[in-house]
């Protein structure tokens, strides 16, 4: 009898989350449509279905096909890599405030894409498929350090002496980045002023074609290994207990996130409280079960990235506020609201 009740509870759970994932997939839908018509030039409804199947002019044509179609894009792709990343931070190091931004992964990852656009002439000049991987590097050697000053021996690492690393590291890497900013030329000096407010930059199909190998592979990487992140969140004894690898596991998980968080930063600047906000919403509408969670992450990431850049776009026409301004507007407040009801 109580295995049948658990049994109906975790079915109508489930059944819960996927209309929840669903009605987030259509407003994402709809996000998606009403960006396209944002901007300067705007297109009807009726030019914008023409332009869609080839009936536009080529103005028409250039507007959506060039322009807006692989920003919106790599918005959804972005908030989606952000908000996974996010997730797996705090299932790992168990700390409700984890998130590539606030510890410094997207810093980190941020100078090593500055150093290398540092050699070329221009920003766009740059090697486009190359900046995800030396973004990677140095999310990944951030990510280190950061593990190394929090981590204290026979003590493990503390949920609060984790953030507080993590915001040390993260402006000192801010800071040595606009020391470098001192010695570019005014055009890179511009492309790191804008990076650093959290613009989307990579807004063509290539920097689309950068990205979305990341994306594909480790966030269906980190979803099935949901099971794994559940047995984690027990507690490193009781998941040894259960026969988990659980250092390899962190390890793989880890590597996972930073890559997510690297790849995204490398074509979207520095934007962040994506990974705080999506999986802490999640865990409220589907609770904490991974299962369930990580993908409703990734569709509140990419539903938050996708509506902060068309507000940016349409609020202040012709020019644009950075997504990452916009974001943070939404995401400073809610951390402010969870680090007063953390307790350690």
């Amino acid at each position: 009898m109580e295995k049948t009740t658990f049994g109906t509870v975790e079915a109508a759970k489930n059944k819960r989350g996927l209309i929840i994932m669903i009605s987030l997939a259509v407003l994402i839908v709809i996000a998606f449509i009403i960006s396209m018509n944002t901007g300067y030039i705007r297109l009807t409804p009726m030019e914008l279905i023409n332009t869609l199947f080839g009936k536009g002019t080529a103005k028409q044509e250039l507007i959506l096909f060039q322009f807006r179609l692989p920003r919106i894009v790599i918005s959804v792709l972005i908030g989606a890599g952000l908000a996974v990343s996010g997730a797996v931070m705090q299932g790992v190091f168990r700390n409700a405030l984890a998130d590539p931004g606030i510890l410094g992964i997207n810093a980190g990852a941020g100078i090593m894409v500055m150093l290398l656009i540092s050699f070329y002439p221009t920003a766009t000049a740059a090697p486009v498929y190359l900046l995800p991987m030396v973004a990677f590097v140095g999310a990944g050697v951030t990510a280190a350090l950061i593990y190394a000053l929090a981590y204290k021996r026979h003590q493990g690492i503390s949920p609060m002496r984790l953030l507080l690393t993590g915001v040390a590291v993260a402006a000192g890497m801010s800071a040595a980045m606009i020391v470098l900013t001192l010695r570019l030329d005014p055009e890179k000096y511009q492309f790191v002023a804008t990076w650093l407010a959290g613009s989307i930059w990579g807004t063509s199909w290539k920097f689309v074609l950068s990205l979305l190998p990341w994306i594909l592979i480790l966030v269906p990487y980190v979803i099935y290994k949901a099971r794994v992140m559940n047995v984690l969140n027990l507690g490193e004894q009781t998941a040894v207990g259960l026969g988990a690898a659980v250092t390899k596991e962190q390890f793989r998980l880890l590597a996972a996130a930073v890559g997510l968080a690297a790849a995204s930063v490398a074509v979207s600047g520095g934007i962040g409280f994506v990974g705080l906000v999506g999986p802490h919403l999640a865990r409220r509408l589907v609770g904490p079960k991974h299962q369930l969670m990580l993908p409703t992450s990734a569709l509140l990431g990419s539903l938050l990235v996708i509506t902060a850049d068309t507000i940016g776009r349409w609020i202040l026409q012709p020019s644009e506020i950075p997504t990452g301004i916009v974001v943070a507007v939404i995401g400073a407040p809610y951390f402010l609201y969870l680090l007063a009801r953390t307790k350690s």
